[in-house]
């Protein structure tokens, strides 16, 4: 019984040192000092402003008219809709740069103490659980990629999910298990290639159970699991068929062998896993030469240069060696598992490199919709965490542990091997001066590693629970914190995200919102496109309450991106790609979509060739660049009199429209249900936007004559529409677009975007697909004049992630271009 306690008051001291390493490692960012770069600025603290903006303004969230011409949000895996991320939105409408990392930097926290009493349950020694809570938080992938917001709450939930599952098998618990589910559900719920490996752990680990308990595990089992399962699949149900609706209708619903193989981690990176800083990717003297890296091999620029660092500290990995290794302890029945999902990791995430991977490919479900196996480094922390801490625990609790003087001495020529071999790649990149300090550092740290093993082993009958957790804090945290902490990756000035907060001062900002802005009623909202104004510019109109035709995103509507031409940001101006049906910012295409406003920072001519001088016209000059008006952009919302049939397909594939006047006749895919005789119609029309919020639009119309309500915003099939009240159809309009038709007089449309009637709908038409009546010959579609006839395959770029180390900062100036 005095062990009992002993070991419980162990586990609060366990606890308590992981929060007091925590808050210690973290407070850079939680001083606000510092701020989570990149990814979690560009994208998700835009995504938690648009989320904050919307509860607080009474709006719906899940669509989203800021970015890409409009965008469904409740199908975006990085929406943050079903995320704890939506309690914090709840508490403020403009959440801080510092709220949205403590939100961040909370998961790992969570995750740590989940894997803490997953060895509490264990009975396993406290310091070895806050050995493996420490590495979770701030080693390889959790430390270095915590920009990825999403994949970082994937991973906490995980843990939980672990610790859950772990519990729900040892006790058959009902209530472990629906937990359990939950916990996995919310995981799934950021469905990227980090919680589909952790759906396969966790797999693993029942399949485990059972085959190490037979017959009898099953049966006890059964019923928590089918708990877990009916909880996990409630969870996950419905957002999950929105995002895989939503995906399938995008640039990537899937990705080819070639192109996920481009994202594997190279056998070199494993390095770092010994030398921390081998390439440079920490130090800002040195510039990144490791795998990827133009000095490396500049055809292979797949991977930027945090997601190769892999290092989870010297007192870890010597014990995965000595004993882990040496004792074969790695192979104890009771992580034996573990051990083996490890070891699928590590060749998982080296991908193309061996064969693993492509059998992974093939016969794992899911793996086909993600391109980076090195995203399996953040389960390569994780494991090692828990091999790394059992292997402790094993040390602190053996009876008869014996001398490790001989699994020390095969560590430290296994350790001086790899070090040595890092000097010989070093020294044949023509990098040996880079290379050497940070060779020396990991020999050091590794000394001092075995130094505290020789504490742990020869005094560990006498250390006191409190003596061993105050030296595995001291000394892991302080090697995490030194090779593992704030970085150019991680951690860059507040300030350069500055465009971000609601409260800027930037002029450029401010400049486009007084130009954009409309007196109420008004049938115009002008979109802008902000052209290579940097990594943190894409998703301003998020933050900012304005609409730009492109933004920062992987996952993009497949119809607006062969139209329009996009790829995952536009962050710098050769990333503007133009299309047959877009080949300039003077086209049909740019006026319909009422694109008025550009912001480059470079002279509009040196992106788009085709322009004129007198296309555009210059309106105003900043410290971030200048800005030209369309004059020719149309307003949102529009009547037209008169229409023509028109192939869009062919359309987007030739890049040519009709010769028609667009005020006068509205392009259609398909006969109008009251069909009247094709051609133009001038009429006289009184059109007012009367309501524009994310999910509801509303127009009113007065017109002389019959025709069409024309809202250029994108059309989505959960798009629903009424006129005066009774649901009428959306046709798809000018190849983008949503039309009404309306008959004379004074009429009132209604948009509303309904995602759960708009996706039974679609997936009841793929049970039953509807088959379209035939048309008679005398209105049978015709192909538009000029348009040709060739099909218009969908095309799958992928421009990947774009970091840099340069965020220079413009000039607080602006001028006004009279």
């Amino acid at each position: 019984m005095k062990r009992f306690e002993g070991q419980v008051a162990g586990y609060w001291l366990a606890a308590l040192g992981f929060v007091c390493a925590w808050s210690i490692l973290c407070w850079p960012w939680l001083s606000g000092a510092v701020t989570i770069p990149f990814d979690a600025k560009a994208h998700f603290q835009a995504q938690i402003q648009f989320l904050a903006q919307a509860l607080h303004s009474g709006q719906s969230p899940f669509w989203t008219h800021n970015v890409f011409g409009g965008s469904p949000q409740v199908a975006d895996p990085q929406s943050l809709i079903f995320s704890p991320a939506i309690l914090l939105a709840l508490l403020t409408p403009s959440p801080s740069f510092r709220m949205v990392d403590a939100y961040v930097l909370a998961h790992l926290l969570a995750g740590g103490l989940a894997f803490l009493m997953f060895f509490r349950d264990r009975g396993w020694h406290p310091a070895g659980g806050l050995l493996a809570a420490l590495v979770f938080a701030f080693g390889a992938s959790a430390a270095w990629r915590v920009q990825h917001v999403g994949q970082i709450a994937s991973l906490a939930f995980f843990a939980i999910a672990f610790w859950l599952t772990a519990r729900m098998l040892q006790r058959g618990s009902l209530s472990a298990g629906a937990l359990a589910g939950f916990a996995s559900g919310m995981m799934v719920l950021e469905p990227d290639q980090v919680a589909l490996l952790g759906a396969y752990v966790l797999i693993g680990m029942v399949v485990a159970h059972w085959f190490s308990g037979g017959w009898a595990a099953v049966r006890a089992s059964l019923a928590s699991i089918s708990v877990a399962s009916v909880t996990g699949l409630a969870t996950i149900l419905l957002p999950l068929i929105w995002t895989w609706l939503f995906a399938e209708a995008t640039t990537r619903p899937e990705v080819d062998l070639i192109e996920a193989g481009r994202g594997s981690l190279h056998p070199a990176s494993l390095l770092t896993a010994f030398v921390a800083d081998l390439f440079g990717a920490r130090d800002p003297a040195v510039d990144f030469w490791g795998p990827y890296s133009p000095v490396w091999d500049a055809k292979e620029l797949f991977l930027s240069q945090n997601m190769g660092q892999v290092y989870v500290g010297a007192l870890p990995l010597l014990l995965l060696i000595a004993p882990g290794l040496s004792r074969g302890w790695l192979w104890d029945k009771a992580i034996r598992p573990l051990t083996l999902l490890f070891v699928f990791m590590v060749l998982f995430a080296l991908g193309r490199y061996t064969p693993l991977f492509q059998a992974a490919y093939e016969y794992l479900p899911g793996v086909k919709v993600f391109r980076r196996p090195a995203d399996a480094t953040f389960l390569i922390g994780a494991l090692g965490a828990l091999l790394a801490g059992y292997v402790l625990h094993r040390i602190l609790s053996e009876e008869r542990l014996g001398s490790l003087h001989r699994d020390l001495g095969l560590a430290g020529v296994v350790i001086a091997a790899l070090v040595a071999a890092a000097l010989f790649i070093s020294k044949r990149e023509g990098h040996l001066a880079d290379a050497w300090w940070p060779s020396l550092s990991a020999a050091f740290w590794f000394a001092g590693a075995g130094l505290v093993l020789v504490v742990l082993t020869r005094w560990r009958g006498a250390l006191a629970p409190l003596a061993s957790v105050l030296l595995v804090a001291g000394v892991v945290g302080a090697d995490l914190g030194v090779n593992n902490g704030p970085n150019d990756s991680t951690a860059l000035s507040p300030q350069l995200y500055d465009v971000l907060r609601q409260e800027t001062k930037n002029e450029t900002v401010h400049i486009l919102k007084q130009l954009v802005a409309q007196p109420a009623g008004s049938p115009r909202r002008d979109r802008v496109e902000l052209l290579g104004m940097g990594f943190e510019w894409p998703n301003v109109g998020m933050v900012h309450g304005f609409d730009h035709t492109l933004g920062y995103n992987p996952l993009r509507l497949a119809d607006f991106s062969d139209a329009v031409g996009t790829r995952d940001s536009i962050a710098a101006p050769d990333q503007r790609k133009f299309t047959p049906l877009f080949p300039s910012y003077r086209c049909r295409l740019a006026d319909l979509l009422g694109l008025r406003y550009i912001a480059t920072r470079v002279p509009i001519g040196q992106v788009d060739h085709a322009l004129k001088s007198d296309d555009l016209k210059l309106v105003a000059f900043t410290g971030d660049g200048y800005i030209y008006e369309n004059p020719r952009a149309l307003p949102r919302a529009m009547f037209v009199g008169g229409w023509q049939l028109a192939d869009f397909d062919g359309m987007k594939s030739a890049g040519q429209w009709p010769d028609i006047d667009p005020q006068q006749v509205v392009l259609l895919d398909s006969v109008p249900p009251d069909a009247v005789p094709e051609g133009p119609i001038s009429a006289q029309a009184d059109v007012k936007l009367t309501r524009y919020q994310n999910t509801e639009v509303e127009i009113t119309v007065t017109t002389d004559k019959p025709g069409f309500v024309l809202l250029n915003d994108i059309w989505h099939p959960w798009w629903r529409a009424e006129l005066d009240g009774a649901d009428v159809d959306i046709l798809r309009a000018n190849v983008l677009f949503r039309a009404v038709q309306v008959p004379a007089g004074t009429h009132t449309v209604r948009f509303s975007f309904k995602p759960v009637e708009g996706a039974i709908a679609e997936l009841r038409d793929r049970v039953e697909p509807i088959v379209p009546e035939e048309v008679p010959s005398a209105a049978e579609p015709r192909v538009a004049a000029g348009s040709g006839t060739a099909p218009n395959p969908r095309l799958y770029e992928d421009g990947g992630w774009f970091e840099s180390r340069d965020h220079g900062q413009a000039p607080q100036t602006a001028t006004l271009v009279r």
